[in-house]
Parts: structure tokens; sequence; C-alpha cells
């Protein structure tokens, strides 16, 4: 069954007098379970489609179906909601709260459920458990090195449980050994825990951590096996 299924999307963005097409008539379905790699120079599409995904944008035309249900049709109340339970979102930027430990960075997104504190703790333990990080909870972003900021990150996206993680240059500020542990993190949770995974990257070795890669030039989605 088909987790995501892009029929037919264009995204226009309007600056002032100008239009700005950043994608074009792109159809893209995506297996549950799958790990898609979006590569592509910049300003190629690849973070539309991605925001396009996570609800984030609304497409200009055309649908994104997400486990049978059409998001574009969807309230701003009602994304907010769904996207909560849905998706996990990896920034490049980690965009760690600094004034809250590990844990409460990690616990934000549970805040919005109906899960008791000892719930919540239950939650936010096993996801940090699963970045290795446990031992780190109480710490706060500026005791972390990059590559643990991008973990409790990653441990955050995963709190909720969602079917969905969705990760835009996850390794982009991170050096070599630190963009490593972070991949076979997200590879991990791909094929162990069967999450299916969408990664936008520039970076051919992140790519290759992907089980399908997929290539947008001038916001046109190439068909499989063409690259930029």
């Amino acid at each position: 069954m088909s987790a995501v299924e892009i029929r037919n999307v264009t995204k226009i963005f309007k600056k002032q007098a100008a239009e700005i097409v950043a994608l074009t008539e792109s159809s893209l379905s995506i297996d549950s379970g799958e790990f898609l790699c979006l590569m592509g120079p910049s300003g190629s599409g690849k973070s539309t489609l991605l925001n396009l995904i996570a609800g984030i944008d609304r497409p200009s035309q055309g649908q994104i179906i997400i486990d049978g249900t059409d998001i574009s049709q969807m309230t701003e109340s009602e994304l907010a909601e769904w996207r909560n339970q849905t998706i996990g979102f990896v920034f490049q930027t980690f965009n760690l709260i600094p004034v809250l430990t590990a844990f409460e960075n990690v616990e934000l997104p549970l805040l919005l459920t109906r899960l008791s504190k000892t719930e919540r703790r239950e939650h936010v333990e096993v996801a940090l458990s699963l970045v290795g990080l446990k031992d780190r909870m109480t710490h706060y972003p500026r005791q972390l090195s990059g590559g643990q900021e991008q973990r409790v990150a990653i441990a955050r996206a995963i709190v909720t449980d969602p079917t969905l993680i969705l990760a835009d240059e996850p390794t982009g500020d991170l050096d070599a050994q630190s963009a490593d542990e972070i991949l076979a993190i997200i590879e991990r949770l791909n094929r162990k825990f069967k999450k299916t995974v969408v990664m936008v990257t520039h970076d051919p070795r992140a790519a290759q951590h992907a089980t399908v890669i997929r290539h947008l030039d001038k916001g046109v989605l190439l068909p499989e096996g063409v690259n930029a």
C-alpha cells in the first residue's frame, strides 16, 4: 500500500507581482516502509515537495494523499492535529529550544496529546534511548555536540510514533562522523521499525542509505533512474 500519493502537484509562490513555479505537475508514489531520497541542486523543489507532504505548504493544484487521506482538503486546525499524529520532521538546523533540556525538547510534541505525565516520560525515555542519549536527558542544547543535538531532534520527531519521517538535509550542519551516526539512526528507524522515510539531501553519501532515489531539476521530478 502507498503511504504517500502525490498526484499532478504544482506549487506556485507569489512574490509581489511575480510568480515563482517551485514544482511543476509532479506525481510520485511512496510505498509504506520505503526510504526515499530526494536529490537535486539548490532551488530544484526538494524542500517544497517535502513541505507539501508535511502539510506545511498547500499545493496550487493537484492532490496529496497520505494513508488514504487527501490532506490538501483539510482545514488548518485539522492539518495541525494530523501533522502532530502522523509526521516526524527532522530539520537541518535542529530547532531545539535552548532553555529546555533534551528531555523537555523531546517531550514538546506530547504536550498536545492526552497522555499523562508518566506516559509522556515513558515515551521520551524510549525515544532518547533509541538515539543513544538516555544519559543526556538533563543536558541543555549548549552542553551537547551538533551530532547529539540532531539526535535529540530525531528523538523529538519520533516520540509521537509517527508513520512518516521527513528529513530536510539532516546532516547538512554536521561533520562526517556525526553525519554517519545520524544516517545510521534514520536507516534503523526505516529497516527495524518500518518507518516510511522521505529525506532531502544534496549529499550522494547520504543518499546511499535510501532504498529509492529520485532527482528534481528546476521544479520537475525526473523519472526514476534519471539524474539532474
